[in-house]
């Protein structure tokens, strides 16, 4: 018997949205560089791999990021135990806004995601690191 889906993903990306800063390109763009603040880069390596990367963004692999910010966790990273605004981005802004929303609720803050993400961030002519051509 197939399952009942009572709690989709356009229901928990509306949640999120309405917990969470959305920073647009430009308001994000302004931030990069600055001293306090962290972008934390959530796409998959192999998405690295092909389309590059933000300059000095943190990445994080989504499926790591409970455990990664959680300071009790074994896994916890000290990028994520800074006094630092994180801003959490993806290739479209789906998985950012409810990552920033999940790692808002576990306390981290002050947290934001960028609309759009990556490609949106690429479109715009932001700064980017080429990707890796070894892969």
């Amino acid at each position: 018997m197939p399952s009942q889906i009572t709690y989709g993903v356009e229901q928990m990306l509306a949640e999120a949205n309405a917990a969470v800063k959305t920073l647009t390109l430009p308001e994000a763009q302004a931030m990069l560089g600055r001293d306090d603040v962290l972008f934390v880069d959530l796409r998959d390596p192999r998405e690295l791999a092909r389309e590059g990367r933000i300059p000095g963004a943190f990445h994080c692999p989504r499926g790591m990021l409970e455990f990664w910010i959680d300071p009790a966790s074994p896994y916890a990273k000290p990028q994520f135990q800074q006094d630092k605004t994180f801003v959490f981005f993806c290739a479209g802004g789906l998985r950012s806004a409810l990552s920033a929303a999940v790692a808002q609720k576990m306390g981290l803050a002050p947290v934001a995601h960028v609309e759009g993400g990556f490609s949106a961030w690429k479109k715009s002519g932001g700064p980017i690191e080429p990707p890796d051509q070894k892969t």
